[in-house]
């Protein structure tokens, strides 16, 4: 069976396109939509309820429809669309659903990306309001910006068939879109929903780009587009939204908005239905009823709930043979797969004795008519927020309210022209049911949603859906009234009205006019839910944009890479950044790779790259005494050519960073971060700067990648560097440590810092990044005849555990503090305050059980305990709970010490030392001494040669 006309509609009747809904096969045009080409075949069926599995259809026509969600699964699977919204493509296929889609395991061959825009003027919305808004902006010689969600600009306009300016509304719409066009600092976005409003005139919106041509679009086109648009003044015309009525059986597949019927017809030329019953309860449903009687449809009657229809349009219908029952109301359906009769009822009329009070009958109760403007944003900036809270006015309808024309409640940035008011039709009165009449048997019924009228008797209620995708009904909205809710908030959570991917578009004023009938309040006081971000789904690949696979997060290489790659250096990310993890010969494992490593840097010699360590570059007249507050020991009586290790805390006293911090110039430090932390690092110096202390005279910026690091570790070190610095004097005498020099390596201006974190002999020598390589490969050529090796942050954990050394984010744990890592010696005691001192002195932070660094040594040598392990008290396991008193942070094997090792944060735990306790491995538990943190070389005697 085919519904659809034999002309009209914006579709290309020439063009064929085929498709699969359900597993059968189907054909369409382009400018249809997947639901209003299956309309054209008479199916109305898409899938069923979430919760009750009823049977649903297609109610609306737009991103309102709260029930035709499908799962396109080819050419490439993706759930959760509106069949009202996916554009038809040739080779589409697709399945109704039943609330729930499924994600594709296969990665999206599309592209994402997204762009920016600043802006005078942005229009939302492209109806005969926005257009003209738009147009008026334009020709003032502001820069405009026009989105609007449709595939074509017009709005309501499409759906109707109206004259404008004495011509037909296509044409003008034509001819207004072509002259933005084609004026300068104007751009049109079709295909564009405006997703979020925020603060400052920032405003989100997705652009669907290619889904009128399916996945046959060039490749260098993104499928969708999120736009970033900065504007001075945004004029929200967006139009309203049908309001449904609500009765029993009111979700069977069939039952339409009356707005929706029309825009299937005069757009997408498609008859909704070939027998059909229209009910309203205001004048704009007999223009439906008309416009379908002359297309075909066979409508069995129009049911009016107002006493009196309109005399002049009861004339047109009884002109067309269109029968019109005033006084009644429709109260049931009847059907399975579709609707196939609807029952009326005739009903009497009473006076509300208060504007907004709603009385209650004997049988059928109502409210008023009218549409909802649409809130086109996130809770946080719809129509309430960031241009005036709606309010009730005449007729029941929301609306703006102060801040629309009062600048005093509203920012000067959002304007709106409202909704298109239409028809005002209407009594303004109370529906009494009396008995049900005769069944009108019908193809189709269409309701005309102007207000939340027509709500099924008691006992009814259960079948009387005020939100169909969440399956919530009447009775439950007075079942939480009856619970004692009063907000329409709460009524929200407790119903889910509201909750599901359309967010109440069409429920929610029917729910506000429910809980206000029922507790007799104000409708003015249940105003509708607000709507949370986005206003239509966005999916998380068009967020990600070009942020995905490898672009999800930046890689960042140092300049040495090619080298690394080139020696076969396997990697780890540290942050964005690949680090050579170990360098295998051929037969090597990682165990035994860092062994050779390790014995190269503690015996002969060894380098690293360690270009990632995070520089900040701090400057200004009180950098000093910046610095002083950041960190726990002084840094301002740093002498210039000296170098000092610093402990940085939060404001509860916790680590949060170490490094440490190179006196410059009077006014100049450079400060060394951990890899992971420098970003995090730079974020909270500008915070301080910029929000506690903006007086300091302090300028902060990042250095890390100018710099290329390189670590020379080992006793033999000083050789290799005296090879390739002939001027500078290397001598532990000359070149003390934690001092740097400034002089030429293999004949590149350098800083050298004499700085060891490995407790060995070491040089940190610092180039231009443009440099690093050539230095590097310098240094590897002097020491091949001592046999120099490089290594990794493998090797770096070992050698700095064997030391003690911890690291931030791996010994630490957002509950450590300094003296819980020995490191009280860090803590000034002189200064006045830095950031964390006081926390220092709480209770909790002076307990004499906190968990405190020590190593832990395995009684089997060489066990290797898992990090991460617990640790408890005895060699027999209670039954649970049990308490444990901490957790092995880093375990490794030794060459230096011929054995395994381990760090572990245990509690009181420097008073354990020389105790036994356990730690669980698998199905056995591993007796461990407990040692001091510092293993290797106590007296730190190696650190000079």
């Amino acid at each position: 069976m085919t519904l659809r006309t034999r002309t009209g509609g914006a579709i290309d009747r020439n063009t064929l396109l085929r498709f699969t809904f359900n597993g059968v096969e189907h054909t369409g045009h382009p400018g249809d939509t997947l639901a209003s080409a299956l309309l054209a075949h008479g199916v109305h069926e898409i899938g069923s309820s979430v919760k009750l599995g009823r049977r649903r259809g297609i109610v609306a026509a737009g991103s309102e429809d709260p029930t035709s969600l499908v799962q396109v699964e080819a050419p490439f699977s993706e759930p959760m669309l509106l069949a009202t919204t996916v554009e038809l493509y040739d080779g589409l296929v697709a399945r109704g659903l039943s609330g729930q889609g499924k994600l594709s395991p296969d990665p999206d061959p599309a592209r994402y990306d997204a762009k920016h825009e600043h802006c005078d003027v942005l229009v939302v919305g492209a109806g005969p309001a926005g257009l003209v808004a738009a147009l008026t902006a334009a020709r003032s010689g502001a820069r405009v910006v026009l989105v609007d969600e449709q595939n074509q600009s017009g709005g309501a306009l499409l759906g109707v068939e109206e004259y404008l300016d004495e011509r037909p509304s296509a044409e003008w719409v034509a001819d207004v879109v072509a002259e933005l066009k084609s004026t300068p600092g104007v751009l049109v976005l079709e295909r564009t929903t405006a997703f979020g409003m925020y603060q400052d005139g920032f405003v989100l919106a997705l652009q669907k780009r290619t889904d009128h041509l399916g996945f046959a679009a060039p490749a260098s086109h993104a499928r969708h587009r999120v736009w970033r648009i900065r504007t001075r003044q945004t004029v929200l015309a967006t139009g309203a939204h049908e309001r449904p009525v609500v009765f029993p059986d009111n979700d069977r597949p069939g039952i339409m908005l009356a707005s929706a019927a029309r825009t299937f017809l005069h757009r997408y030329g498609v008859l909704p239905g070939a027998r059909a019953v229209v009910l309203t309860t205001n004048d704009s449903a007999y223009c439906a009823a008309i416009d379908l009687a002359e297309s075909g449809v066979d409508i069995a009657l129009v049911v009016d709930a107002r006493p009196e229809a309109p005399a002049r349009l009861a004339t047109e219908c009884a002109a067309r043979g269109i029968e019109v029952r005033a006084g009644h109301a429709v109260v049931g359906t009847e059907g399975t797969g579709r609707v196939t009769a609807a029952r009326r009822t005739a009903a009497r009329l009473r006076r509300r004795r208060a504007h907004g009070r709603v009385r209650h009958g004997p049988r059928l109760r109502r409210l008023e008519p009218g549409r909802q403007p649409v809130q086109p944003g996130p809770r946080q900036a719809p129509l309430r927020r960031r241009a005036g809270r709606l309010r009730t006015g005449r007729g029941a309808r929301h609306r703006a309210g102060r801040g629309f024309g009062d600048r005093r409640a509203r920012p000067d940035r959002v304007c709106a022209p409202g909704p298109d008011r239409g028809d005002r039709g209407g009594h303004r009165g109370r529906v009494h049911a009396r008995r049900p009449g005769p069944a009108a048997r019908v193809g189709l019924a269409v309701h005309l949603a102007s207000g939340p009228g027509a709500v099924a008797v008691p006992g009814d209620e259960n079948t009387s859906f005020v939100d169909l995708q969440r399956d919530s009904t009447v009775a439950d909205v007075l079942r939480a009234t009856g619970a004692g809710l009063r907000s329409l908030e709460h009524v929200k959570r407790y119903t889910t009205i509201g909750t599901a991917h359309d967010q109440g578009k069409t429920s929610g004023m029917i729910a506000a006019g429910i809980v206000a009938e029922a507790l007799g309040a104000e409708l003015a006081e249940q105003r509708p839910t607000t709507f949370r971000p986005p206003f239509t789904s966005v999916s998380f690949a068009a967020l990600a944009g070009r942020n995905r696979g490898e672009l999800h997060d930046p890689v960042r290489v140092t300049a040495i890479h090619p080298w690394h790659v080139a020696h076969g250096a396997l990697f780890e990310n540290v942050g964005q950044w690949k680090r050579p993890w170990y360098y295998p010969r051929p037969g090597e494992d990682l165990h035994a790779a860092v062994l050779r490593e390790c014995r190269a840097a503690r015996e002969g010699v060894a380098l690293m790259d360690g270009s990632t360590l995070g520089k900040i570059d701090v400057q200004g007249e009180d950098a000093g005494k910046f610095l002083d507050m950041l960190y726990t020991n002084l840094m301002s009586t740093l002498k210039v050519g000296r170098i000092r290790y610093g402990v940085m805390c939060g404001v509860d006293g916790m680590v949060i960073d170490d490094g440490t911090v190179i006196r410059v110039g009077e006014q100049r430090y450079l400060v060394t971060t951990t890899t992971g932390n420098a970003a995090k690092v730079l974020d909270w110096m500008e915070e301080w700067l910029q929000t506690e202390w903006p007086h300091l005279d302090v300028h902060c910026a990042s250095v890390t990648e100018h710099w290329a690091t390189v670590p020379l570790v080992g006793p033999k070190s000083r050789a290799v560097l005296g090879a390739v610095a002939p001027d500078l004097d290397v001598s532990t005498e000359a070149f003390e440590f934690m001092t740097w020099r400034d002089a030429e390596v293999a004949g590149v201006p350098a800083r050298v810092c004499r700085i060891s974190f490995s407790g060995e002999l070491a040089y940190e020598i610092n180039v231009t990044a443009w440099h690093g390589l050539a230095v590097w490969e310098a240094l590897v050529a002097a020491g091949e005849e001592h046999g120099i090796t490089p290594y990794g942050t493998e090797t770096m954990h070992v050698l700095r555990a064997e030391k003690g050394y911890p690291i931030i984010g791996q010994e630490t744990d957002a509950t450590v503090t300094p003296q819980d890592l020995g490191m009280s010696w860090a803590v000034s005691k002189k200064k006045a305050d830095f950031i964390g001192k006081r926390s220092f002195a709480r209770a909790e932070n002076l307990r004499t059980d906190r968990k405190q660094l020590v190593g832990l040594l395995p009684v089997d040598p060489n066990v290797l305990l898992p990090e991460g392990s617990q640790i408890v008290e005895t060699d027999r396991l209670p039954e649970p709970p049990v308490r444990m008193l901490g957790h092995v942070t880093s375990s490794y094997p030794s060459a230096a010490l011929g054995r395994t090792f381990a760090l572990a944060l245990v509690r009181a735990g420097r008073d354990r030392i020389g105790d036994t306790l356990y730690v669980p491995v698998e199905d056995a538990l591993v007796p461990v001494t407990v040692t001091e943190s510092v293993l290797y070389d106590k007296e730190g005697a190696r650190r000079d040669g």
